[in-house]
């Protein structure tokens, strides 16, 4: 279904999987702070969020060492949930990212799922951007693994040219999503839905109202056609990692970590101050716009490709005006 962001999905995910693990009962009686969240300390913040909402609390939600890639790491996945049940806790939620926010890490689905699955939790997989990528055969390695979570969530709002909001949220099993969603007052019952004739997505979601998010979904489908699409992705991608080999061939900037994707992060070899600098100035040019995170604790810029109309000549542009924002850095 169509849901507003990942943000939506990922939430709708962990009620499912809170009330799969409980039988119910969470939603009639509440918690005792027993169930257990998993995901990557490079995970989204949605994460976390979604644990205050749903009643989890932010104190059981888990995150994974990651490995130099900033990829969860599985077997330490392992420890943490054996750890908390000798403690007669409840691990019943995994969320695993196909693409971090901060670097667009791939996290090991097939290896965290199988983890999972032997003790038994829900596998949510958080593909928000990233996802967009196995449009094309060549990058669909990023799914391997995959065909084991119980949901799985991407955003076409980022990199399938769709204006925001749209997301599209797969569950394996749907009972599960209605059955801790669902509700019937008198006043929404209907011949349709007592005959089971149709979805009723009210269930499938937290506002019992929804938008009409589909068609503008369609039409760039429609518009570009798989071909179309997958021309783009690959153009980005190819856009990213020309990006990329400048920054490791230049004596000012270096890689952060090395990602096969459009988003490509790098700092200044001059240290974090230096770092800021430069996007401060870039930023504040007009000419183009770079976001930050930390990695390792250092300042890390963020060069994300995916806008349709993005060229060589812009990507050139910006490389033009970073160098020239560290020279003013370092005078």
């Amino acid at each position: 279904m169509i849901q507003h962001s990942a943000s939506d999905a990922t939430l709708c995910a962990l009620l499912a999987a809170r009330e799969r693990a409980t039988a119910g009962a969470f939603n009639q009686t509440g918690g005792a702070g027993r169930l257990i969240a998993y995901t990557s300390a490079q995970a989204h913040s949605s994460i976390e969020k979604a644990c205050r909402i749903a009643g989890i609390g932010a104190e059981n939600l888990r995150l994974i060492e990651v490995d130099e890639r900033f990829a969860m790491r599985p077997e330490k996945l392992d420890e943490q949930i054996r750890r908390d049940v000798d403690r007669d806790l409840v691990p019943f939620f995994v969320c695993t990212c196909v693409g971090t926010t901060s670097s667009l890490a791939l996290d090991p689905v097939a290896e965290v799922a199988r983890v999972a699955r032997e003790h038994g939790l829900w596998v949510h997989v958080d593909a928000a951007m990233a996802g967009t990528a196995a449009i094309c055969p060549e990058f669909r390695f990023i799914h391997a693994g995959v065909e084991n979570a119980d949901s799985y969530t991407f955003n076409p709002h980022k990199w399938m040219f769709t204006n925001f909001d749209c997301n599209a949220f797969f569950v394996a099993e749907r009972s599960a999503l209605i059955n801790a969603l669902g509700i019937l007052p008198e006043y929404l019952r209907n011949r349709a839905t007592d005959a089971g004739e149709v979805f009723d997505y009210r269930d499938w979601q937290v506002p019992l109202g929804r938008r009409f998010r589909a068609l503008k979904l369609w039409f760039v489908i429609r518009h570009y056609g798989i071909e179309g699409l997958q021309f783009h992705i690959r153009r980005h991608v190819e856009l990213a990692q020309v990006f990329k080999r400048w920054v490791v061939d230049s004596e000012e900037f270096e890689l952060a970590v090395d990602t096969p994707l459009n988003l490509i992060c790098f700092r200044h070899r001059g240290g974090d101050v230096v770092t800021e600098r430069i996007m401060q100035t870039v930023n504040g040019s007009g000419g183009m716009y770079l976001t930050h995170t930390k990695l390792r604790g250092r300042f890390t810029l963020r060069m994300s490709i995916g806008q349709t109309r993005t060229e060589r000549r812009h990507v050139e542009q910006a490389w033009r005006l970073l160098r020239k924002a560290a020279a003013t850095a370092l005078g």
